[in-house]
Formats: C-alpha cells, sequence, structure tokens
C-alpha cells in the first residue's frame, strides 16, 4: 500500500504478514494503518464499502472518470465494461473503458473486479482470474465457470443487510 499526503496512491500484493504487522509502524501514517485495517475488515467480509482519501493524481481525465463510476457499483454486484461506456456517453467505447479498469491502481478499494464482459464472462483483472474469482465470490457473486451473476446472498456478510 503507497499513501501520499492526498490519500493511498496505489494497493498491490499484501503479504499476510503486513496485515497484522506492528501496529507501533503503522500508528505512524493513519492513512495507511486505516488502509490494512479496512482490507482486512473486507476480507474477513465484515466491510462492505472502505472510507479512504484515494489519490487519482497520476490518472488520466478519462481515467478518473471510470474510477469513479467504479466506486459506484454496489457491493456483489456486476457491470460490464459496455454498461460503463454507455453510461459515461462514450457508447463503443467498452475496449477503452477496459483498458481505464486495467490500469486502476487501486484495485479491491476502487472495485475493479466488479466489471465483467458484456457476455457476462470475467474479462481480466490486474491480479489474475483466480483473485477476482476470490474477490467476487467474498461478495456473494456466483462464478460459474468463466461466468459472473450478481446473486447475493445474505449470509455473505456477518453485518446486517
Amino acid at each position: 500500500v503507497w499513501v501520499t499526503l492526498n490519500g493511498v496512491r496505489r494497493v498491490g500484493d499484501v503479504p499476510r504478514n503486513t496485515l497484522d504487522e506492528d501496529r507501533s509502524q503503522t500508528s505512524r501514517n493513519t492513512t495507511l494503518a486505516s488502509t490494512l485495517v479496512q482490507l482486512r475488515e473486507n476480507f474477513a467480509r465484515d466491510r462492505r464499502e472502505f472510507d479512504l482519501p484515494l489519490d487519482f493524481s497520476g490518472a488520466t481525465s478519462f481515467q478518473r472518470r471510470i474510477f469513479q463510476r467504479l466506486l459506484k457499483i454496489p457491493y456483489g454486484r456486476i457491470v460490464s465494461y459496455g454498461d460503463i461506456a454507455d453510461e459515461l456517453g462514450e457508447p463503443g467505447a467498452a475496449r477503452a473503458v477496459g483498458q481505464a479498469v486495467g490500469a486502476n491502481p487501486l484495485p479491491i478499494l476502487v472495485p475493479c473486479h466488479r466489471v465483467v464482459r458484456s457476455d457476462g464472462k470475467l474479462g481480466g483483472y490486474s491480479g489474475g482470474l483466480r483473485r477476482k474469482v476470490l474477490l467476487l465470490g467474498i461478495e456473494g457473486v456466483v462464478v460459474d465457470g468463466h461466468r459472473a451473476a450478481s446473486d447475493v446472498h445474505p449470509d455473505v456478510l456477518r453485518l446486517p443487510l
């Protein structure tokens, strides 16, 4: 996890021991500590949304529009690249949306794993398809082979619905 004065700038692979690292080191940076706590809660199905400052300063204006749209995809739901392009007034730009989604520097926090192809197939994921399936499964999205369907099960989270 990389943090700037503006917020979380990048999320990469987080080794398991990092999530439990000594708080005396992370307490120097509240945003970093909050990010690690919220990621841990998300993986434990105790958190649906993140409450963190995000730094998109390295993104193009088009990418920022895409990232802002990704933040609006509800937990346990999926949308297609084409749907996002249409919503943003860019019909026919599904591939450009896919490239922007693939450039997302904040996977999980900006839920690019919730975007699939228009035929329901998973498409790609910067962390690999196995990780995309895992993240969708945490949220209760049913993945059958390489297709996903937004079927959120009421017992996915311990939080009240």
